[in-house]
């Protein structure tokens, strides 16, 4: 049976809501640190995000390898501390999907199996797959449960996409959703424009995954002209890997985005503030050593607040760059409103006594 996405979530979703990219908790050995996964996640959910996603390449895609085999639970801990919040709000819980066909067909059976409303599927890992085989293997996905289009950026593993290609997936059946992460402004229009062309325009919510650019994706409308008219299609929120940090500001922003939105004020601050994000992603993502810092560098910033016990990596390679942690420090310092460490410092013995008593 297909699973589809409930009217409440669909709802949400096109309204727009923050959806930040879950990280992996580790302990000093590199083994599951379950207690602050449970505590992080807590963290987003008292921080007012709508959606989180699980198993997605800041989770670390290494968690499916059989020496870790951590994907199952890592979808299993972030689902019952979601169920246990009993939030009175709609909540979308997204699941990571990777690998080929008839993995990514197991992933997708598993997450439905422990409650996941959408699967983000990456495109990732698959140079052997034609674009057509692609295309196949995401209606597979999408004959299981609603689809969640990623278009990830070449340097972390991601692959350039024909403007076909995204015309021929926004016609799957399923595919409720599209983020553009290629951190490319030509590529994001590709999806952009085969959005607005798609006989399903309104039924797929765009949102960026542009860390590099998220204030001006969410604030700009984009235009295409189809058959002659002007059709308008605009990024409704974010699914990002920044998001995971500095979390309750992020919501915030979400917000004051709107407003703006809304009142046709107050855009100039905000792109403002959007070049000081861009600055502070700068960091966490570590661009001056070409991506090498960019899970470690979000690891590295929720352990200075106390979420994590350190920058750890399944990985044992895969450490900050050289000077990345004297620019996290800096943005930290240079940008104290974008920071939410008095919002954590204010809680974090509150969500640490919830996962002691398990409510």
């Amino acid at each position: 049976m297909v699973a589809t996405l409930k009217p409440e979530l669909k709802q949400l979703l096109h309204e727009g809501t923050v959806m930040p990219a879950y990280p992996l908790a580790l302990k000093p050995d590199r083994s599951f640190d379950e207690f602050n996964q449970r505590v992080l996640t807590h963290y987003y959910l008292d921080a007012g995000v709508g959606g989180l996603a699980v198993g997605v390449h800041t989770t670390q895609f290494e968690i499916r390898d059989s020496e870790h085999d951590l994907y199952e639970t890592l979808l299993r801990v972030a689902s019952e501390e979601i169920d246990r919040a009993q939030l009175k709000r709609p909540f979308i819980k997204l699941a990571g999907i990777c690998g080929p066909t008839e993995q990514a067909v197991a992933e997708a059976t598993l997450a439905v199996a422990y409650g996941y409303d959408i699967g983000l599927l990456s495109m990732g890992g698959l140079a052997n797959y034609s674009e057509d085989e692609l295309l196949e293997r995401t209606k597979a996905v999408a004959a299981v449960m609603p689809v969640f289009g990623f278009y990830l950026q070449p340097s972390v593993g991601g692959r350039i996409f024909t403007y076909g290609f995204w015309e021929k997936f926004m016609e799957i059946d399923n595919v409720v959703a599209v983020k553009t992460a290629p951190f490319n402004r030509y590529q994001t229009l590709d999806v952009l424009r085969a959005v607005c062309h798609s006989k399903r325009i309104d039924e797929i919510a765009v949102y960026t995954g542009n860390d590099d650019n998220i204030v001006a994706d969410l604030l700009t409308p984009y235009e295409m002209a189809v058959n002659g008219k002007m059709v308008q299609k605009e990024f409704l929120g974010g699914l990002l890997g920044h998001w995971a940090v500095w979390t309750q500001k992020a919501v915030e922003l979400m917000a004051e985005i709107k407003q703006a939105k809304a009142s046709q004020k107050g855009y100039r601050e905000l792109l403002m503030k959007g070049t000081q994000i861009t600055d502070a992603n700068a960091a966490f993502f570590d661009i001056n050593n070409n991506f090498q810092g960019c899970i470690p560098g979000i690891n590295e910033m929720l352990a200075r607040q106390g979420l994590l016990q350190g920058n750890y990596c399944l990985n044992p390679d895969e450490v900050m760059g050289p000077g990345q942690a004297e620019e996290l420090t800096r943005v930290s310092t240079d940008y104290p409103h974008l920071h939410d460490d008095q919002f954590i410092q204010a809680n974090l013995e509150t969500w640490r006594q919830r996962v002691k008593e398990g409510y």
